[in-house]
């Protein structure tokens, strides 16, 4: 880890980052790059090299980099297809690198997954890197950090209302568990669905006296 942070390719990616990213909101910012980070280099440290040889540069910089260009915030100019390609060969990456972290990347998504299956796990079997930082980047879509970015989410949106943020964990958070390509990625998502299902019980019971009033969802907002 020590050696990643003195790179100075390393160094200039994660500057390039942070400043990019300032204009996201706080679900998507530099804080979440960084809990991604963390985890991708968790799951890689509990991964056996025997049975799949990681290249951890590779990891670093795709999980710095996975929500750079990505369509939520995309910018009218800007093309998600190469825009991490592009930006790394301009910070002197070996060409080979940086398709690779390319291609990551853009495979990273849960609805790039659910779009196209196939092709995302025909990057997995290209890039076995990918798997970890999915794992890392789904991970922080749960538990107790995935719920206060669900919120957050929904409120710089402006139009969802607490209740549809709450179905949101149904809809796509819990499904997640099932998606993880690493054993540590199951084990942790296990325990982090788990609050998830918690929470939601937890606010079931308390809305629960709105209805129990009589009162509509109409009158309770």
């Amino acid at each position: 880890m020590e050696a990643l942070l003195t790179d100075p390719l390393i160094i200039s990616v994660t500057s390039y980052v942070k400043d990019y990213m300032r204009n996201y909101d706080a679900s998507h910012d530099f804080d979440h790059i960084q809990r991604v980070l963390s985890l991708s280099h968790h799951i890689y440290a509990h991964t056996s090299p025997q049975q799949q040889p990681l290249d951890l540069k590779a990891i670093h910089l795709s999980a710095l980099l996975h929500d750079v260009g990505d369509r939520k915030y995309l910018l009218p100019n800007q093309d998600p297809a190469t825009l991490i390609s592009t930006t790394l060969l301009s910070l002197s990456c070996p060409p080979s690198l940086a398709q690779k972290v390319q291609e990551i990347c853009l495979a990273v998504s849960y609805s790039t997954e659910v779009k196209n299956p196939p092709h995302v796990q025909s990057i997995l079997a290209k890039h076995p890197e990918l798997g970890v930082v999915q794992d890392a980047d789904r991970l922080d879509a749960i538990g107790a950090v995935g719920i206060a970015r669900m919120f957050t989410f929904g409120g710089a949106k402006g139009s969802r209302s607490l209740q549809a943020s709450v179905d949101h964990i149904n809809e796509k958070l819990v499904k997640l568990e099932g998606m993880m390509k690493t054993a540590e990625g199951r084990r942790l998502a296990g325990e982090r669905t788990e609050r998830l299902r918690r929470f939601r019980r937890e606010w079931e019971e308390e809305v629960g006296f709105v209805e129990k009033l009589g009162l509509s969802k109409g009158e309770e907002e």
